[in-house]
């Protein structure tokens, strides 16, 4: 039976998006956003999303808003779809009132799904009473954006791909916690843009995969580069874990580009930004370039150096804005009142 809900019911959840230092490109299974590969990203202290779930007592349909307007369309669809989720893993059938407040800019290549479904997954399995380890939020933060289930957890996680087909598969894909102590990063993110991109990253990376001749290779050399990733972060090795993040991201555009027709996210400005930074690295500060589904750029820098490289990036005339990062915290509940 349906338990009988009241409107003032609620909880309140913040997740941070996480930059992918191991790229996350292309799935294995579209349904359950299994990868094709393992990724290794770091959650930053910046751009929260704060998401409130509300059970309705009398309604047929959810009610969606972001930054308090109503959601329409795809975004919305998959916003219930993965309301649907929840509810068929809790047994219960009542609709929500969901209201999200993003303070990253949507769309842009700087992970506002991941923060986004990363802070509805831990509100929504709350206030839907699934008990879930954080190993079971991440899958179900998978199923909303892939790149939430890295969302779960502080700092540095890897995300791994798991193997296989249907509920095993399903439930060997899931984030985890990876110790970089050793390290003192700093991420400074260079907005060039901060509008919607043109194509979708999830449509991007279904004709990546289906038309790139460059695909396979990259996944790959990705294999590889995780497990380079993985040692050089337990040795404490920032200079290697740019290095290897450096020529991960590119690998990744290239593909794109070799796809047909090609799939281009970097702009000219993106490129002077990257060349800025190359140069920064030539006069001795180590440096190292990163860049998502979007044409906004971050550096890889040790903390002490972020103040530099911040201020250097500031003086070119394409940049927007410059923010700078740390490794920053798990999604959380904030607060809420339950039955």
């Amino acid at each position: 039976m349906t338990p009988i809900v009241t409107e003032n019911q609620w909880v309140t959840a913040v997740a941070h998006p996480n930059i992918a230092l191991i790229k996350y490109w292309g799935k294995r299974d579209e349904k359950l956003v299994l990868p094709t590969t393992d990724s290794l990203s770091m959650t930053l202290d910046i751009y929260p999303t704060t998401t409130t779930v509300r059970p309705l007592s009398d309604a047929d349909a959810d009610v969606v808003f972001l930054d308090g307007v109503p959601a329409e369309g795809a975004v919305r669809e998959r916003i219930t779809g993965f309301l649907d989720l929840v509810r068929a893993a809790s047994g219960r059938t009542e609709r929500v009132c969901v209201g999200t407040r993003n303070t990253v800019p949507t769309g842009a290549g700087l992970a506002s799904s991941a923060a986004g479904f990363a802070a509805l997954a831990t509100a929504a399995a709350r206030v839907f009473d699934l008990e879930l380890d954080a190993a079971a939020l991440s899958r179900l933060a998978r199923r909303g954006s892939g790149s939430a289930s890295r969302s779960i957890f502080g700092g540095f996680a890897r995300w791994r791909a798991g193997s296989g087909n249907g509920d095993a598969a399903d439930r060997a894909s899931y984030a985890e916690p990876v110790d970089g102590g050793a390290l003192d990063p700093a991420l400074v993110v260079a907005v060039v843009e901060d509008g919607p991109k043109s194509v979708s990253s999830r449509e991007a990376m279904r004709h990546t995969v289906a038309t790139s001749p460059l695909y396979w290779g990259w996944a790959m050399s990705s294999t590889s580069d995780i497990a380079d990733m993985c040692q050089a972060i337990d040795r404490g090795d920032l200079v290697a874990v740019g290095e290897i993040a450096e020529r991960n991201a590119l690998g990744m555009h290239a593909t794109m580009l070799a796809a047909r027709p090609a799939v281009r996210y970097l702009s000219p400005a993106s490129l002077t930004v990257m060349d800025r930074v190359i140069e920064l690295r030539r006069s001795g500060i180590p440096a190292y370039i990163t860049a998502d589904a979007g044409p906004n750029v971050k550096v890889l820098c040790a903390r002490r150096d972020a103040e530099r490289v911040a201020a250097a990036l500031n003086l070119l005339p394409c940049t927007r804005s410059v923010v700078t990062a740390h490794p920053g915290p798990g999604a959380r509940v904030m607060a809420g009142r339950r039955r």
